[in-house]
């Protein structure tokens, strides 16, 4: 007799498909806490970190995160520049995929030529012309070309810094010297004001420190009160046997040892680019232009950027086409700090290059003091309310 075969009720199966479902539940939540427990017990060497996820982001400019937002939320389209178009999203991909950009060509050749990628600047905020082609250039001449003398020519009387527009019962920080000035590379010079023929552009009264003097005698025009380190820091350098930025950063600190009042510090450079590049027309006078450099190997580098950002924008509204924009540095071959830890109020300014005139570069240290001086003054205003 033929055997029936009786088949399982129907609970069975809903029970063995409830069970199954559960158990690919419990392995799926075994493997994630195998893979957590894998990146956090790996050396941190390995694990992936924010500034990771920033590497591959930084490829991509700004503007082209609003136009993915704006993909999402119509109210980001606002908000896009209308002078810039939106990016290609293939182009984008291809930018994260394989770190390479179109206007920068460190990203390919750097890899391929010894020594270009030493050169670790990023643009935080680009001023009008700046791209990765014409960052400003950090020099490290042999000392005894810097100490070299030379004749300085075409030395012209400085103008007189005026301020008509400032009242007398207009702020001041009441002979406080609230900001210092310093040149860390204080012989750099310029070339309109050198005998004809010289290659380098160093001298040791003819240089750099003339515009921290003129920056300073702009800034007490505006009522706020500045002192420059007037030591000859390359020279201090040399006897010290002291790397230069070491050797400012022991005199700065002398300074801010006995001078409390001081908020804000400046070094002052000037870039040796191109005069096209650091040169630029306002109102039919022509002007050196200005760069903002961050060091970002310290903690609160973003402090200071946020400080020379501010001053761009005020720049820009005022003076369009005077800031080149704001850089930042790390890595091979540069400082990376600027002794710019020693404050969250700590800039270095580039102003001009080593084809433009004094003259020039004098416009622009006194559109820089107007400008830090409206600066000052709002902050001064906000912290008293």
């Amino acid at each position: 007799m033929k055997k029936i075969r009786r088949r399982p009720p129907f609970q069975y199966y809903k029970f063995n498909r409830l069970s199954k479902r559960a158990g690919s539940l419990v392995g799926a939540m075994l493997a994630l806490l195998l893979i957590i427990g894998a990146l956090t017990s790996v050396k941190p060497t390995y694990r992936i970190y924010s500034e990771t996820i920033q590497g591959w982001t930084s490829q991509i400019e700004g503007p082209s995160f609003l136009y993915l937002f704006s993909m999402e939320n119509r109210l980001f389209e606002a908000a896009y520049p209308e002078n810039i178009t939106p990016p290609n999203l293939s182009t984008m991909s291809f930018q994260l995929a394989t770190s390479l950009t179109p206007n920068d060509p460190r990203s390919l050749l750097g890899r391929e030529l010894p020594g270009l990628d030493t050169y670790h600047g990023e643009i935080l905020v680009a001023g009008e012309g700046t791209d990765y082609t014409n960052l400003p250039v950090e020099s490290h001449p042999p000392l005894d070309v810097v100490l070299e003398d030379r004749e300085a020519v075409d030395t012209e009387d400085e103008e007189p810094v005026e301020n008509p527009s400032r009242e007398g019962d207009a702020p001041s920080t009441g002979g406080r010297d609230v900001v210092l000035i310093y040149n860390t590379h204080n012989r750099e010079s310029f070339l309109p004001h050198l005998a004809k023929g010289t290659e380098h552009a160093y001298h040791d009264e003819v240089n750099i420190t003339k515009v921290s003097d003129r920056l300073a005698k702009s800034l007490e025009a505006n009522g706020i009160g500045a002192e420059v380190l007037t030591q000859d820091v390359t020279q201090y350098a040399r006897d010290k046997d002291m790397a230069p930025y070491d050797a400012s950063r022991s005199l700065v600190s002398e300074v801010m040892g006995s001078n409390q009042d001081v908020q804000y510090i400046f070094d002052l450079h000037r870039d040796a680019v191109p005069r096209d590049i650091t040169t630029t027309d306002i109102n039919g006078e022509t002007y050196a232009k200005t760069i903002f450099v961050i060091g970002a190997e310290h903690p609160s580098f973003e402090k200071n950027a946020r400080l020379a950002a501010d001053l761009h924008d005020m720049l820009q509204e005022k003076y369009p086409g005077l800031s080149r924009g704001v850089i930042k540095k790390k890595g091979n071959g540069v400082d990376g700090k600027y002794n710019q830890d020693l404050s969250e109020n700590a800039i270095l300014v580039e102003f001009g290059g080593h084809e433009n005139s004094l003259e020039e570069v004098y416009r622009a240290a006194d559109a820089v003091a107007e400008i830090f001086s409206d600066y000052y003054w709002n902050a001064e205003k906000v912290s008293g309310d």
